[in-house]
């Protein structure tokens, strides 16, 4: 047989794209990588320039991995300078991905992960870029939802590569992936194209393809040129489209990454000589700017296969290890949802009100992608406390802007509405359905009281509660419109008399729903629903209850005791010392209110793991919860779920604001709001307890052993943090799962009303209610409404989810004239113009998608 004639041979594409992987704070401290990151642009500018009459394939590109390098470089060099590194950007020579810093997404809520991209936002609608990359490198693992979330802010492409150490799963189980190109896509069918290659290579001073440093085979190497050649040729032997059973059936590779853990690199001349000297007529090299080889593989294999599971979490867990912390961020993003939406309304009447917040606000959105960096690790250069005193830093960055956005906002809507001889307040729905709820206002004055809704001029159930050491008028409101408040009025005298919300005998508390027993220990034994039949809720597996911190019995702690009582909500309380200090309320509601909130509070330090067991009785049941940009149920893709069936490590949920277990037509919602984890059941790191009925929330530890040296990954006892706070609440349905119920409920109770005092001389706002805008299709739920990042002026940003599994077209309507309108990325780039008429706005999902839409309203 002869041999196929040179001519006709495919001509094999091959790219090398050089980086510098930053473990910020890993490898040094903030002042060092700053100063990195300055220098390493300045060269490679410079390399760009001294290239830029080479041809294409040879001149010198180079990549950051976060946009965290292009906003150093803006505040440390001067405006011609960086004028100089957009250019660079814009003629594809400096690369940059969405994303601040390399972060792991797992713990991540979904607002969380697209504010860390703000910032790129910002560059492209000043620069007029587009950047078209993401990424999400060294862990292990990757979770569904961020396909879509990231595609969704304009990424169209992302390469993985792993860290091999500090897994616990073993080498031989990641070494062979289904797919080392495909779609990587959410549960809407957007996505990116992904570049994952199989990490094959086992000895630790070598960094193989599907590692963060594809471009180093050898850590220490010192000729660098002879190894650049090396993986060119190993690039070349890679491409296999003859052999049927070839693990890479195309003719375009590429090796991507070089800096490894290295604080700096230098190096571009061995790129550009192994393009050159590896270019021949079967085989193109080209020093690659990454993007370039995704355009490539776009056009040469447009029916890449597709992969939607989820790969569970791994470095993600480790944020867990200061969990106080971690859940003060959580808190701080469910809380910017009602302090945006308060802002949105009063940035239509003073649109500079918040002016001097900006700083505070660009500085929260990098804190954001810079919180949960990989090196959650902790094993490097940079030891504990040093990068606990960061990450403190960076949670107040962010909790700190959130708390003055919302105190600012508060106060000025209730300068927008005018005060009368009563005192007045407003309570405020920053959701997007009319809702029946308890709203406290902070209260100091007079008592007893009388207080009126002032649009029925009906009094409402009222009473006084004690919280954190304040007290409060408790009131249930009801009907408060979408996006929008009612007013209510205080008045003198004794308020009408009502039957109490809930009884209480000893330790058992009933309401029209539910008759719960709360033990000395703070585990709930007993849930009946009432409305089941009696059916009986809990069902004790391993020796532990509902809400059980892992006590070995449940009557050990001080006598159960009421805490409030009144016509609106009862409370108890539980005081244990054991395992750790620690207490519970457990509140029951009137009205037939299906909610019951669980407050847990530790009050110790502790350096073990521990857990909230949530154990249910439930038979067969499946679980769904909601990861990030995706509501997944925890099963194996091959027995109808969402979770890899190789290549994942199974042990470990993401736990954002549900979990939800269901029988065929019964189940419970467990709404969360500070624990990052859940694990099912005795689920293992390659076992999956798909049909367990326990729940156990990861309430803090140090979670992970490394393989290599038995070394504990994460920051060590909580950092001495000796205060921590839990948040639940649950609910049952006498029907199957439905997604768009637990999603309502969990925001419901991770949302409360918001209450503020009536101050206003004149009325900017209506004195009764006023509401700003409606959905007619009630699976679409409302996940943020602000002003725009560029002023108000611009208009209001409005993002939706449709939770359902089904397309949807409803109609978005606003209270005022609707005057242009846009949908964009959700980092605010507008991408298309929409029709409006007056003040309706036709919009458009696919199942399960998350859109983000610019509206100019008429003042």
């Amino acid at each position: 047989m002869q041999s196929q004639p040179t001519a006709a041979r495919p001509v094999k594409r091959l790219y090398i794209a050089n980086d510098d992987h930053t473990d910020y704070m890993w490898s040094a401290n903030e002042a060092k990588y700053d100063s990195a990151f300055v220098h390493m642009l300045d060269y490679y500018l410079r390399q760009v320039d001294s290239t830029k009459n080479n041809p294409p394939d040879f001149q010198a590109r180079f990549n950051c991995d976060g946009s965290y390098w292009l906003r150093a470089y803006q505040k440390y060099r001067s405006p011609a300078q960086f004028n100089r590194l957009i250019e660079a950007i814009r003629s594809g020579h400096i690369g940059s991905p969405l994303n601040t810093l390399v972060s792991c997404y797992g713990a991540q809520p979904t607002e969380a992960v697209l504010r860390g991209m703000y910032y790129a936002g910002q560059l492209e609608r000043t620069y007029n870029l587009r950047f078209r990359l993401a990424e999400a490198m060294e862990n292990n693992t990757l979770p569904l939802g961020l396909a879509s979330l990231w595609a969704g802010s304009g990424a169209k492409y992302s390469w993985k590569g792993i860290g091999g150490y500090g897994s616990q799963m073993t080498y031989e189980y990641r070494a062979n992936r289904r797919h080392q190109l495909y779609r990587y896509t959410g549960l809407d069918s957007s996505g990116v194209l992904m570049k994952w290659y199989n990490y094959d290579e086992k000895v630790k001073r070598t960094a193989p393809f599907g590692g963060y440093a594809e471009c180093r085979l050898v850590i220490k190497q010192k000729d660098k040129l002879a190894e650049m050649r090396k993986i060119v040729d190993k690039l070349d032997v890679m491409c296999d489209t003859v052999s049927p059973n070839s693990t890479y059936p195309y003719n375009v590779a590429g090796a991507f990454g070089y800096g490894h853990d290295d604080l700096e690199t230098y190096e571009s001349l061995p790129f550009i000589e192994a393009a050159r000297n590896g270019t021949t007529p079967t085989r193109k090299v080209r020093v690659s700017n990454e993007e370039d080889f995704f355009e490539d593989v776009a056009r040469s294999y447009p029916r890449l296969p597709a992969e939607s599971v989820s790969y569970g979490n791994e470095w993600d867990l480790y944020c867990a290890s200061m969990n106080e912390t971690t859940a003060q961020v959580r808190r701080a993003t469910e809380k910017l949802r009602a302090a945006e939406a308060l802002a949105s309304l009063v940035a239509l009447k003073t649109p500079a009100f918040a002016d001097q917040l900006k700083g505070a606000r660009d500085l929260a959105w990098e804190s954001f992608g810079m919180y949960w960096e990989h090196n959650w690790t902790a094993d490097g250069p940079i030891k504990h406390p040093v990068r606990a005193t960061w990450q403190r830093k960076i949670q107040r960055q962010i909790s700190q802007y959130i708390d003055s956005l919302f105190s600012l906002s508060a106060r000025t809507l209730g300068e927008q509405i005018k005060q009368v001889t009563n005192p007045r307040f407003y309570v405020f729905n920053p959701l997007n359905w009319s809702r029946d709820d308890v709203a406290d206002l902070a209260y100091t004055g007079p008592y007893p009281v009388r207080v009126v809704d002032v649009s029925t001029r009906k009094e409402v159930a009222s009473q006084l509660i004690t919280k954190g050491g304040r007290q409060f008028l408790r009131i249930y409101a009801e009907n408060i419109p979408s996006v929008g408040y009612k007013v209510f009025e205080i008045r003198t005298g004794q308020p009408t008399k009502q039957p109490a919300a809930a009884t209480v005998s000893g330790e058992y508390i009933s309401n029209a729903r539910y008759r719960l027993r709360l033990s000395p220990s703070g585990a709930i034994t007993e849930i009946v629903d009432t409305r089941a039949n009696g059916r009986q809720l809990v069902k004790p597996t391993d020796g532990k209850y509902v809400n059980d911190l892992g006590v070995l019995n449940v009557n050990e702690g001080r006598p159960v005791v009421v805490e409030n009582a009144g016509p609106v909500s009862v409370t108890l309380k539980a005081v244990s010392p054991v395992p750790v200090p620690h207490t519970v309320r457990v509140t029951l509601f009137a009205n037939s209110q299906s909610r019951i909130e669980i407050e847990d509070s530790i009050q110790a330090n502790f350096k073990d793991m521990k857990t909230w067991a949530f154990s249910f009785n439930l038979n067969t049941s499946t679980t769904r919860h909601e990861e990030l940009g995706a509501i997944l149920t925890a099963k194996k893709e091959t027995r109808g779920g969402h979770y890899a069936a190789q290549n994942a490590r199974l042990d470990w949920q993401t736990f954002n604001h549900f979990a939800d277990m269901s029988e065929a037509n019964y189940g419970i919602t467990l709404s969360n709001t500070d624990c990052s984890f859940f694990k099912l059941g005795k689920s293992t790191v390659d076992s999956l307890w798909e049909q367990s009925a326990q729940l156990n929330a990861l309430a803090g530890g140090q979670v992970d052993t490394k393989r290599e040296d038995t070394g504990v990954l994460g920051i060590s006892g909580q950092n001495g943090q000796s205060d921590f706070l839990y948040q639940f609440a649950l609910t049952t349905h006498p029907t199957a799962f439905d997604p768009l119920m637990a999603m309502k409920f969990s925001l419901e109770h991770q949302n409360p009303l918001v209450t503020g005092t009536v101050t206003g001389s004149q009325d900017s706002y209506p004195g009764q209610s006023f509401s700003l805008l409606t959905v007619s299709d009630p699976t679409v739920l409302l996940w943020s409404v602000k002003p725009s990042e560029d002023g108000i002026n611009n208009g209001l940003i409005a993002r939706f989810w449709n939770v359902a599994n089904k397309p949807t077209t409803p109609t978005l309507t606003t209270t005022t004239s609707i005057r242009q309108a846009w949908q964009t990325t959700h980092i605010e780039t507008n991408e298309r113009s929409l029709p409006v008429t007056n003040k309706a706005l036709q919009i458009k999902f696919s199942p399960n998608q998350l859109n983000s839409y610019r509206l100019k309203l008429v003042k």
